[in-house]
């Protein structure tokens, strides 16, 4: 891998990517391993496995592998437990995450195929506490370690304010910065005096650069008390299930995930007689019946 491989797995949102992509990279961490999960939403009776990192929750399925998900932390707006219907399970309590990536909102369900067992929600529920419901103190101060900031907070009584795990290697003086705004982007440039210290500074960063991008800190620190198995140690069950499975083909992988369809704006509003109010035109082939009935 490429030292500069841009981080793609905690900001991203991808349908059925390659082996290669549903590895580990450099310095994301197996968190937890979850057997006999279906992805309810996209492959409803199909027997998959869940795995949990610092960066991202992926699944695939077990009969399949290249139909997989990718779903990172930070397209991550709520996660909730509600009922769902499983092929496998039936009406059953499942896992709802909604996420939101590129103006798009993708809705997934997983339900346990395990009868009684409850890892499904406090395994994934307890990453995301770290990474939602302490949202600022694990997953918004830890963007420092992943992304590029301007003008933050670094300085503190004239002395740099160390991120956990930071060292500092060097101190160079009279440095000027030269940074600037360049066709939407930013640029940034140093000018160091004289020649031959820039060239020394210059190969002591490149080092410590290919240092770091070796095993980089995300700066997402979480321990399971239950150590899961390495992920190139996983292998693939072919388990076969007394099921159909649905092979309707999409012309997208992801257009069974859109939270609302392919909804681009508001339906016109319409008069029920049966609520006797204006209610926003139902979608060909729903009923208020209907729509009673999954509430229910």
């Amino acid at each position: 891998m490429s030292v500069l491989d841009a981080l793609w797995e905690d900001r991203d949102v991808r349908f059925d990517v390659s082996s290669q992509q549903m590895k580990t990279r450099p310095g994301e961490v197996l968190i937890d391993c979850l057997d006999s999960i279906e992805d309810t939403k996209g492959n409803n009776g199909d027997r998959g496995r869940l795995l949990v990192t610092n960066l991202r929750i992926l699944w695939h399925s077990l009969a399949l592998p290249r139909v997989n998900l990718s779903i990172g932390y930070n397209c991550i707006l709520t996660i909730t437990t509600r009922t769902a219907n499983s092929k496998l399970r039936g009406q059953t309590e499942a896992l709802y995450i909604l996420t939101k990536c590129n103006s798009t909102r993708f809705e997934f369900i997983f339900t346990n195929l395990i009868p009684g067992s409850p890892r499904l929600f406090t395994s994934v529920i307890a990453v995301h506490s770290l990474l939602f419901v302490l949202f600022y103190r694990a997953y918004e101060t830890s963007k420092m370690y992943r992304d590029f900031k301007l003008r933050s907070a670094l300085i503190q009584n004239k002395e740099l304010r160390l991120l956990p795990q930071e060292h500092v290697y060097d101190k160079i003086n009279g440095v000027w910065n030269l940074s600037s705004d360049q066709s939407g982007g930013y640029v940034l440039g140093f000018k160091i005096d004289p020649v031959e210290k820039l060239q020394a500074s210059v190969k002591e960063i490149n080092s410590l650069h290919k240092v770091y991008s070796a095993s980089p800190i995300f700066g997402v620190d979480y321990e399971m008390e239950e150590k899961p198995q390495p992920l190139e140690a996983l292998t693939v069950e072919q388990i076969q299930d007394d099921v159909e499975i649905d092979s309707d083909d999409h012309p997208d992988a992801f257009v069974a995930y859109f939270a609302d369809g392919n909804k681009q704006q508001d339906r016109e509003p319409v008069f029920s007689e049966e609520l006797g109010l204006a209610i926003e035109k139902l979608k060909d082939g729903f009923t208020l019946q209907g729509l009673w009935e999954v509430m229910s």
